[in-house]
């Protein structure tokens, strides 16, 4: 495979990554509700390093804990965190696999608040988030301070852990993108208004985490090239355009990051990302999204409104005329890379049954590598490695992306979730895997109550219970393993006779 670009090493400038394939930011509710981590956290990343990733980037972890989007996610905001993440890079490491952190704060995008939340969340506004209804306010030059200090500190902490590097997460909807946004930050001081000026929290944290780890640990930042703000509600301001992302991916550089992540829109979900379908119905209840969005009902001023669009067949009109408004206009271009034609004996037969070969290849020429174009005009702009993710997985696909100059990696997430062993098909020669992603989206809206995990019923046969098994893998090893009685007995009479002995 030394002729294979995908298993090429990837050189940045502290970090050396084993090939060109990073599992994306993606996690479920598996930790603690206090942000304490558990072995099911462990056990998922150990899913991807096993599978083959050159590096994982962990899911959302907030630097404070009132910037959780959820609770059950392990946090990085206090020092009592740091020997648990190094227990997940350490068992990480053992595939030859890195861990980067991802470093993020969610601003008023907030899903499910936790009890130590107030219900107005920190912003750079005071308006009223327009898809979900989350209130927010703007705040205070000693709020921004205070988060600037807990980004650099959470990346100290990162760095004391024995990680391999931190990653800003400074797109989809998130604080940071609240301040670059056009579209979001409407403030009237330093942090708003121009471009250099909206771009001051991120490099301010830039400062701050380059001060705490100095010059010789790997920082990347993930930005959003092109907002969409308007895409789901027509009349709000459409946002950053790529040449404003081009002008903060320079000032980042010039501030000491190692690596741009190329992304894509103001909020999370985005009709633009992540790529796929939205699905609003289905056979079995964790097909349909008002069975999971119910859990969001008191965290916005317009969940409810949301979930009868979800909730009532007759709605879903409504709501699709809305969410495909701007994927309609984007998919009708032509996909800038193709990939080999899929052939009917690389997937399998089961899986033909639900999906045909026409609709797998029509599924990829969609949505693969819908961000590449925004990633090449990056690279063209920086020095520095630039990384890109959306829908990738086709090895044909992502050598023409990468030898092209589009990137210089991409990065996976919900295609990894359906076949965690993607790279080592990969190694093996296979183009596709047999069972692939079908872009449905269902783990996406799982996550907010059930464990993450592929929940396509069609990449099982429409075997439900299977598909749950493969899910609930996650618990496996569980955090205090199960003892035969057999085995309880001979360790209790061990016991007895070693207190016996000691008196």
């Amino acid at each position: 495979m030394e002729n294979d670009i995908i298993f090429q090493r990837l050189e940045f400038r502290n970090l050396t990554i084993k090939n060109r394939i990073f599992r994306s930011n993606i996690s479920g509710r598996f930790d603690n509700y206090d942000g304490s981590g558990n072995q099911a956290r462990i056990n998922w990343e150990e899913k991807f390093a096993r599978g083959g990733v050159g590096a994982i980037v962990t899911s959302f972890v907030p630097v404070t804990i009132k910037g959780r989007i959820v609770p059950n996610y392990a946090t990085i905001h206090c020092d009592d965190r740091i020997p648990f993440w190094h227990k997940v890079g350490e068992k990480v490491h053992e595939y030859g696999c890195k861990l980067i952190m991802q470093l993020s704060h969610s601003g008023r995008q907030q899903d499910i608040q936790g009890v130590e939340n107030d219900y107005i969340r920190q912003s750079s506004t005071n308006q009223t988030e327009s898809f979900h209804g989350f209130e927010c306010r703007a705040m205070t030059a000693d709020e921004i301070k205070q988060v600037v200090q807990a980004f650099g500190k959470g990346a100290k902490r990162a760095k004391d852990a024995g990680l391999d590097g931190v990653e800003l997460h400074g797109a989809n909807g998130y604080l940071i993108t609240q301040f670059l946004s056009s579209g979001i930050n409407d403030r009237t001081d330093g942090y708003g208004g121009s471009i250099e000026n909206r771009a001051r929290f991120l490099l301010e944290i830039v400062e701050s985490v380059r001060q705490e780890v100095g010059n010789n640990f790997h920082f990347q930042v993930k930005i959003s090239a092109e907002d969409f703000n308007n895409a789901v509600i027509p009349w709000e301001k459409s946002g950053n355009k790529l040449e404003d992302t081009i002008k903060v991916c320079q000032l980042i550089e010039e501030a000491g990051v190692d690596a741009i992540h190329v992304s894509v829109g103001s909020l999370f979900p985005h009709p633009l990302n992540p790529a796929g379908k939205f699905p609003l119905e289905g056979k079995y209840a964790t097909d349909k999204a008002c069975n999971t969005y119910d859990t969001m009902l008191s965290s916005g001023t317009l969940t409810f409104r949301n979930y009868l669009l979800f909730r009532y067949p007759a709605l879903h009109k409504i709501f699709e005329w809305l969410w495909y408004r701007i994927p309609r206009k984007v998919y009708q271009q032509p996909n800038p890379v193709q990939g080999l034609p899929i052939k009917e004996a690389e997937l399998h037969p089961d899986f033909r049954k639900y999906v045909s070969l026409e609709e797998v290849q029509h599924l990829l020429e969609t949505y693969q590598g819908r961000n590449l174009e925004y990633a090449r005009e990056i690279k063209k702009n920086v020095k520095i490695p630039v990384i890109c993710t959306g829908g990738f997985q086709q090895a044909s696909y992502i050598r023409k992306a990468i030898s092209e100059g589009f990137c210089d990696a991409v990065s996976i997430a919900r295609p990894l979730v359906a076949n965690n062993d993607l790279v080592k098909l990969f190694e093996q020669g296979k183009d596709i895997p047999e069972c692939p992603c079908t872009y449905c989206n269902r783990c996406l809206l799982n996550t907010l109550e059930n464990p993450l995990g592929c929940y396509e019923p069609a990449r099982y046969g429409d075997d439900y219970d299977a598909m749950i098994s493969e899910v609930m893998t996650v618990f496996n090893p569980p955090p205090f393993p199960f003892i035969e009685p057999s085995t309880q007995k001979v360790m209790s009479e061990a016991s007895e006779v070693s207190e016996a002995s000691n008196e």
